[in-house]
């Protein structure tokens, strides 16, 4: 049933990333960019147009290391496919150890280089329902903690981030047990509450994908997790529902939320959902993807604010279909999304 939300494949980026390597990443790309944020790297990562763009690219992200790695080798072929990830602003995963260093170190980064971070947070207790990226915080009064460090770490400086990818459909659909429910709701209204606060952070709330189910049964809960404060909510987070079926779905929960705003995550929907193979691992590695339309503030709607790609094109989704462990970059797989993109 997961296959139908791509309920595990965005936790890969997040809990099984070291927060001190991802921290090490942040700081060096502050260093390593110029108050203008448009320095080259040496491997060929500058920022996009702000005009277009106006998110972060990280000039040390694993896909840019496999470029110069690449290059290295003199496989510029290879470096040229891969550059198609590395040059894109994609969203950092908070980890659940150091939330406040690892915010400081993006939206530094980003606001040295005159863009804005994109921050997915994903660490609500009981996470997951037991399966692949099970886990989260303690308990409510830990994952309290660990928002504020959040944002702390982000003060005033812009930040976009995506809240809990699935917190809501995992109650929507009974997977969370019983007791754990209205503390959910509570902690997620508390987070929109502790962001919104904060002077230039937007705050999409997660709300599931085209395949998943009709708004019906999403709508209220995203009332209930606070979206009315919230500047919209997020579709597709690490599915491969195509943009016009994921604007479709967007505007249809809209239309329930008073108009609130949404935005897509594209970063592997190039192709569409994968429709082969064991219906409960299509969401898992699915062959024959492609990379989707590039971030930009330029949709083709009103009501959508942003494509973004929120998942990490060349992260595993799992040890399914020959991968590695979940949030391991996988080569082999960014070679193959890119080289698919249009």
């Amino acid at each position: 049933m997961y296959g139908m939300r791509g309920a595990l494949s965005r936790a890969r980026a997040a809990g099984v990333r070291a927060s001190a390597a991802v921290l090490g990443a942040a700081l060096l790309a502050a260093g390593c960019t110029s108050g203008g944020g448009d320095k080259d790297d040496g491997a060929g990562i500058t920022q996009q147009p702000k005009e277009v763009d106006p998110f972060w690219v990280n000039p040390d992200s694993r896909a840019a290391r496999q470029v110069a790695a690449y290059l290295k080798d003199g496989k510029k072929a290879d470096a040229e496919q891969i550059r198609k990830i590395a040059g894109q602003p994609t969203g950092e995963w908070i980890g659940p150890e150091n939330p406040e260093q690892e915010a400081r170190g993006f939206t530094e980064a980003a606001d040295k280089a005159g863009r804005t971070a994109l921050l997915v947070l994903y660490n609500i207790p009981h996470r997951d329902c037991g399966q692949y990226s099970q886990g989260g915080a303690a308990d409510g009064d830990a994952y309290r903690s660990w928002v504020d460090g959040v944002a702390r770490g982000i003060g005033d400086r812009p930040a976009t981030v995506i809240l809990e990818p699935d917190a809501l459909l995992h109650l929507v659909d009974g997977c969370t047990p019983e007791e754990f429910r209205e503390e959910r709701y509570d902690l997620l209204e508390g987070a929109v509450e502790r962001l919104k606060s904060l002077k230039s952070t937007k705050v999409y709330v997660d709300a599931g994908n085209a395949g998943w189910g009709h708004p019906d049964q999403i709508f209220e809960p995203l009332r209930r997790a606070g979206v009315d404060r919230a500047d919209g909510f997020a579709v597709n987070v690490s599915n491969f529902y195509s943009t016009r079926e994921s604007l479709a779905y967007g505007k249809q929960l809209s239309a329930k939320l008073d108009g609130k705003h949404f935005v897509v995550d594209t970063s592997r929907n190039g192709n569409g959902p994968y429709d082969g193979g064991d219906p409960g691992e299509r969401w898992c590695n699915p062959p024959g993807r492609a990379l989707g339309e590039a971030p930009t503030t330029r949709t083709a709607d009103p009501l959508a604010d942003a494509y973004l790609w929120v998942k990490r094109p060349g992260e595993s989704d799992g040890t399914c279909k020959g991968g590695p462990k979940a949030g391991d970059w996988w080569a082999d797989y960014a070679l193959k999304l890119a080289r698919a993109s249009k």
